[in-house]
């Protein structure tokens, strides 16, 4: 990622903000589009990742097409440009206006992930005189080995029709007149980073799509989710994931019918490398064990690693000296408000601008006003 921001540039600037490379992004689409294109796969972009305007309408304009998980999504899919055609709706709690708003906007499918809410849609379609395309979110039961709270492809997990359950939701199906079955649906979970997993969906994805042969159903679309992790550790050295290695995985383990279409669903991968949170230090306190470097950003800024426990490198952009073990640590009231313990930084003092990197997904969009403070700004790297 380069900062090569203009003489005076930051002084106008308040921080924190989010800062955007647009090149890594346009590199990451490129490199999407050709290694998931030449086997014909489609890719929707997790919109849940990062909803800012100006990323969105980047990616529209890449060919994606995007996968919403609220119905404010779909609006701001919409609003940015993506094709109706080309929006699917999962989620697992859906209200009513929402789906009211996928019909009325005549969106690719949507996930369905319980009898209740397949009736529902029926029920909403038939007022409306419509047939809403459907498909089936499964529940693999695959451990997609990362952390417990981006597990979603459990049977213990909220999300997903249990395998046991699916003759009764067949059953259920072909008794309603004003939904259609489009495709299957998967999604193991998030920053999956060993490319075994991925090849133990494909495994259930074949038993799954063998018993719906069974029953003469062929659904056209077979819809992986996404999932695939990036390197938090090394986000220059390894700026875009290996998206290769990721394809041809699925292009050799996942046996298609004729005529099915593979979808995915990918979000962090898409977005997160482009992305870093620009911070600057307010003060440096000594502790007993350690300094605190305190920033002006704060958990409500980036909340993953507070969430998660997750971790984010982060650089001193001011300072060249004698590397030194710091907590950097936010403003907030709350001790969780740390963004990384013994950080190893160049001497820090007041006033060092602070990067904190691979912040372009589960950043700016999950941001909040916790202690009331401001929302930052988004800046562009070729607008600076």
């Amino acid at each position: 990622m380069k900062f090569n921001f203009p003489v005076g540039a930051l002084e106008q600037i308040q921080t924190p903000f989010y800062y955007y490379d647009m090149e890594i992004l346009n590199s990451t689409l490129s490199t999407i589009q050709q290694e998931a294109g030449q086997y014909g796969f489609k890719v929707h972009y997790a919109v849940k990742a990062n909803a800012n305007d100006r990323i969105l309408k980047t990616i529209c304009d890449a060919g994606f097409g995007a996968d919403c998980v609220s119905g404010n999504e779909v609006k701001k899919a919409i609003e940015t440009g993506f094709n109706a055609s080309g929006i699917v709706f999962a989620g697992v709690g859906k209200a009513d206006w929402e789906i009211n708003l996928g019909l009325d906007n005549d969106i690719a499918c949507f996930n369905v992930e319980s009898i209740p809410e397949l009736e529902i849609i029926d029920e909403l379609a038939g007022l409306k005189g419509k047939i809403a395309k459907v498909a089936l979110r499964i529940n693999p039961n695959v451990n997609a080995n990362t952390h417990h709270y981006i597990t979603t492809g459990l049977e213990e997990n909220k999300f997903g029709i249990n395998q046991w359950d699916l003759d009764n939701v067949v059953y259920v199906l072909n008794s309603l007149k004003n939904v259609e079955l489009e495709g299957i649906h998967f999604h193991i979970g998030s920053q999956i980073t060993d490319l075994l997993s991925f090849k133990d969906l494909c495994i259930r994805v074949n038993e799954l799509q063998k018993w719906f042969i069974s029953r003469h159903i062929c659904p056209k679309v077979v819809n992986v989710g996404g999932g695939l992790g990036i390197d938090y550790e090394q986000p220059d050295s390894k700026s875009i994931p290996d998206f290769k290695s990721f394809f041809k995985l699925f292009d050799e383990f996942l046996e298609l019918q004729p005529d099915q279409e593979l979808h995915f669903e990918l979000g962090r991968s898409v977005v997160a490398q482009c992305g870093a949170l620009l911070t600057k230090v307010l003060y440096v306190k000594n502790g007993v064990n350690t300094k605190f470097a305190i920033v002006d950003a704060g958990m409500s800024d980036l909340i993953r690693p507070a969430l998660y426990q997750a971790y984010h490198k982060i650089e001193n952009l001011s300072s060249d000296k004698e590397e030194e073990k710091y907590d950097v640590v936010g403003p907030i009231c709350e001790s969780s408000d740390c963004f990384g313990k013994a950080v190893d930084l160049p001497h820090t003092s007041r006033g060092d601008l602070i990067a904190i990197r691979s912040t372009g997904a589960y950043g700016e969009i999950m941001a909040n006003r916790y202690n009331l403070r401001e929302l930052p700004i988004a800046y562009y790297s070729d607008e600076l």
